[in-house]
């Protein structure tokens, strides 16, 4: 047994802590991880204001017009009754507003943005199914949707693309949902259990 085992942690150092690195040794690994950690709260926190704005956004530009809502789920066509059609129609952009806002605040962040991905990959499922099932219209995700004129295009790929990075921020958002600013952080300040 060494005499720095026998008299136990070095002079200055407490049980179970590391030792400070001496000087002219590198101080790398010490501080890598907080500052990694940092980062991935900031990109966090551009993700959750990505994918929430998105969603918000959405959702106020069908709040005006709920019929032309009704219209874009109604291009669709699909295998639904159309009673249930109109609530989806109707329903869709009073989501879409209240999840954004929940995803940009940080409010139950991991599971408002779990939500937010579930809902881009629906999105992506229902553009994909269109595009094989040579519907031609619009998705009516930030636009009014429904029929396309003959003389549009449709823009599934580009809907697709856009609707997984959102996906893909979604899901860094809920691998990662710690970040300087959220209501949940807010929160978390208040209990004195967290503290």
């Amino acid at each position: 047994m060494s005499q720095q085992a026998a008299k136990g942690a070095p002079k200055g150092v407490a049980k179970g802590e590391p030792p400070k690195a001496a000087k002219g040794e590198p101080k790398t690994a010490a501080k890598s991880a907080p500052s990694k950690v940092v980062a991935l709260s900031w990109i966090s926190l551009v993700a959750r204001v990505v994918i929430g704005g998105a969603i918000m956004y959405a959702g106020l530009l069908k709040i005006g017009n709920l019929q032309q809502s009704v219209v874009a789920v109604r291009a669709y066509k699909l295998p639904l009754p159309d009673g249930l059609i109109q609530v989806i129609g109707y329903l869709m952009p009073i989501a879409e507003i209240v999840l954004g806002v929940a995803i940009i605040t940080g409010l139950f962040t991991r599971w408002v943005v779990l939500l937010g991905a579930i809902m881009m990959l629906v999105y992506i499922v229902l553009i994909a199914s269109a595009w094989a099932r040579g519907l031609s219209i619009d998705c009516g995700c930030f636009t009014p949707g429904g029929l396309l004129l003959p003389d549009q295009k449709t823009k599934y790929l580009e809907d697709i693309l856009r609707d997984i990075g959102l996906l893909v921020c979604g899901l860094f958002v809920f691998l990662f949902p710690s970040s300087p600013i959220s209501v949940d952080k807010w929160i978390a300040k208040g209990d004195p259990e967290e503290a």
